[in-house]
């Protein structure tokens, strides 16, 4: 069993492979949070606490007059609102006589075997059919306002997952202002907080700084999980870096507004909390009802960053991506959006599609421009159905066509907009989001369809299935270009729209469920003008998704350094782009744009015939290293050797579980005169076994501009001990130009 009750000292351990959780039952009834950490044997942590008065801390009147008991300074398990607890809370309830209290009280708890299910949100599920859950229940007996806290237990995977069910078990109506889905104190230590900030093509930028005696907050007010802050976020010990240290890790299951907070109290304990935002957040609970909060994956590494990215990289691979493509090699595509943008007709597609079939591509992508009066991005979302003018032969006869060349097709759409020059909206204006008497901010010149209303849902789902069932469509690139503002929906009263933006997410859930569940085979890759709703939620439907709309390479390096702390290499959208770089300017090689897109899903985004012949040769190459190292790129361990901006370099590996071969990866970002050689020392690798650099490397190293003579790429030693490369590295020539890269594979050999 993983999940144990002591009823001598009323506490519950969850334990996992390598880590305890433990909480307490007070006498008074308080849910008390004892211990996260490295798994430790049977133990009562409530060692740890001492109860001091502390002078203006509130106590609760069941423990008069003893001053030493006070919910501000108590570590607990999910804190209320209202009842003296001053600190950042989980949860905050309007009751039906106006007053904001929630004290909560111990009720009881269950153990069942299987993960717990939440009604109409994502969540991960129970892959090896070994999960546990264990559901303890608290109440407030004044208002009758129940909590079920939900863990999921994944003793093997190392993770231990959080979610609310909130139950109006009174007799008036009651409104909850805040429904986070989980909260943790961690009463000792100096902490850092790591979360992953960016903009529009700029996405998931590492950035670490120290908690202090202030609240500090990581979130999306934006109704998407938001270019600007990632749903993830990483509490480190001070001295923590890839290989030590402790490491606390958030990752919440929902693409709309968030938030998570972390403050260091008055006496030095941290407080961690994560949830949907609570601005323009309130959802009524009539006597009887439920509301169900998303889910929040939490785990704890003892042995620094790496592991703890481990940790989350399979349990996603395995616990939250599902369906066909969850472990299924994935084609390898040509996007037509840098090669033609909205000029394209059947006769060019045609031809780009003879093109990539040429260089090995498998399959061909028609991104936006297809449909409606779409000649720009001023007009058509909402008119799914094809634009004749452009694609004269029809949709149909094009997939066929394309596919008789020997590729597959893919397609664009962008579900969840509208253009007010489009028929829909002069059909039904009412369903784009507007606040009464007010004329709503455009972004991209598009408005945001109202997904809270089922009438709504259901004609963007026939929408999509029309397509998707007359056509022999096998990929479906699903984009949302902008954020969420104006959020009214005329359905709703007016005491009930603080519901809408997550009533659009339920929305917006069950379209994504219907779409993946009635057409299987339909590969789906998540885009929100790039990577603004890179999260955990999406991945529930979509195995993969667009990393950001900046392909430049240097760029990439950054924003896949800053993805790779939570999310698995299979899970990344990239593609080689053009040269120079649209977004950018920036020129660089092409195996230097290759070496940066491989670690993902892999693509390309160009024109192929206006590629040189030595151009399209490396193309085919490419294609084939990638094909021979995709399993280990997309399932192997993935390690960071290098951190960004440290060094004239960024470096970084995939090794196989077993040890049995690793794939290096260098891209020099700073060429420098009189340069320092580049030294990478290997992770991961058996110490006692021998590897070879193969041929491969040899090749690729060959394309490599140095300022010596070419005997230099000749390798004098090919045969190396593990222990000598992980421990006194592999050194590089010295190389020079314009952002050169490497890819080295080693195998062991004996």
């Amino acid at each position: 069993m993983s999940i144990l009750f002591n009823e001598e000292h009323n506490t519950i351990t969850i334990n996992t492979k390598n880590t305890s959780y433990q909480m307490r039952v007070s006498s008074e009834g308080f849910l008390q949070h004892l211990y996260y950490g490295k798994r430790i044997g049977e133990e009562n942590f409530r060692y740890l606490y001492h109860n001091y008065d502390r002078a203006c801390a509130g106590n609760p009147d069941e423990v008069f007059p003893n001053r030493a008991i006070s919910f501000d300074t108590m570590p607990q398990e999910f804190p209320g609102y209202g009842v003296g607890d001053y600190r950042i809370h989980a949860i905050a309830a309007r009751n039906a006589d106006g007053s904001y209290g929630a004290d909560f009280r111990y009720a009881g708890h269950e153990v069942t075997k299987g993960k717990y299910k939440i009604s109409n949100l994502p969540s991960s599920y129970d892959y090896s059919g070994d999960a546990e859950t264990l559901t303890v229940t608290v109440n407030d007996k004044i208002t009758g306002l129940t909590l079920e806290l939900l863990y999921g237990v994944f003793e093997d995977e190392d993770v231990i997952t959080r979610a609310v069910r909130v139950v109006n078990n009174g007799k008036g109506e009651i409104a909850l202002d805040r429904a986070f889905s989980m909260s943790m104190d961690i009463p000792f230590g100096k902490w850092d907080l790591v979360h992953f900030h960016g903009k529009h093509a700029l996405e998931r930028q590492t950035e670490r700084e120290p908690l202090t005696h202030l609240v500090k907050s990581v979130e999306s007010r934006r109704g998407t999980s938001s270019h600007q802050e990632n749903p993830f976020m990483i509490v480190c010990d001070r001295k923590a870096d890839e290989d030590h240290g402790r490491c606390y890790g958030m990752m919440f299951v929902y693409s709309g507004s968030f938030k998570a907070e972390a403050e260091v109290d008055q006496i030095n304990s941290t407080r961690v909390t994560m949830g949907i935002h609570d601005d323009q957040f309130e959802w009524h609970l009539m006597p009887g009802e439920v509301f169900e909060t998303p889910e929040v994956i939490m785990a704890y590494s003892g042995e620094g960053l790496t592991e703890l990215s481990h940790i989350y990289h399979k349990f996603i691979r395995r616990n939250i991506c599902r369906g066909k493509y969850q472990f299924t090699r994935r084609p390898i595509l040509l996007n037509s959006w840098e090669a033609s943008y909205f000029d394209f007709t059947d006769e060019t597609l045609l031809a780009l599609a003879d093109e990539a079939a040429k260089i090995g591509v498998e399959m061909l992508v028609l991104d936006d421009g297809w449909f409606g009066d779409r000649n720009s991005d001023n007009a058509g979302l909402g008119d799914w159905y094809v634009n004749e003018n452009k694609i004269k032969c029809g949709l149909k006869s094009l997939v066929e066509q394309v596919n008789a060349k020997g590729l597959k097709f893919g397609i664009w759409m962008e579900p969840e907009m509208i253009n007010e020059d489009s028929d829909l909206y002069r059909a039904h204006p009412d369903w784009a989001f507007a606040m009464p008497g007010r004329k709503p901010a455009r972004s991209r010149n598009q408005l945001v369809l109202d997904l809270s209303r089922k009438e709504v849902v259901d004609y963007v789902y026939d929408s999509m299935a029309k397509i998707l069932s007359e056509n022999n469509i096998e990929y479906l690139k699903w984009d949302m270009n902008r954020s969420l503002s104006d959020v009214y929906s005329a359905a709703l009263p007016a005491a009930r729209q603080g519901e809408t933006m997550h009533r659009f997410m339920l929305g917006l859930y069950d379209l994504m469920g219907r779409i993946t569940e009635n057409f299987p085979d339909v590969l789906v890759e998540g885009c929100s003008g790039g990577g603004a709703r890179f999260d955990a939620g999406i991945l529930c439907y979509s195995p993969q998704i667009w990393c950001s709309d900046d392909t430049d390479p240097i760029h990439r390096l950054n924003i896949q350094y800053g993805t790779s702390f939570g999310y698995p290499v299979s899970t990344v959208g990239s593609h080689v782009s053009a040269s120079p770089n649209h977004q950018t300017g920036r020129s660089t090689p092409i195996h230097t744009r290759a070496v940066v897109a491989m670690s993902g899903t892999f693509g390309y985004e160009l024109d192929p015939a206006k590629l040189s012949d030595e151009e399209k040769e490396e193309i085919r190459d490419q294609i084939r290293i990638f094909d021979k190292y995709y399993d280990l790129i997309q399932g192997g361990l993935y390690y960071r050797l290098s951190e960004i901006g440290e060094e004239p370099y960024e470096a970084w590996e995939f090794a196989a579980e077993d040890g049995s071969e690793a794939l290096l990866n260098v891209v020099v970002t700073n060429i420098q005169p009189n340069q320092a050689l580049i030294n990478i020392r290997l992770k991961g690798l058996d110490p006692d076994a021998v590897y070879e650099l193969t041929d491969e490397s040899e090749k690729y190293f060959s394309r490599i501009p140095t300022m010596y003579t070419e005997e230099i790429h000749k390798h004098e030693k090919t045969l190396f001990r593990g222990d000598a490369l992980m421990y006194a590295g592999y050194t590089f020539e010295m190389v020079f130009g314009d952002y050169p890269a490497m890819q080295l594979y080693f195998r062991r050999v004996k």
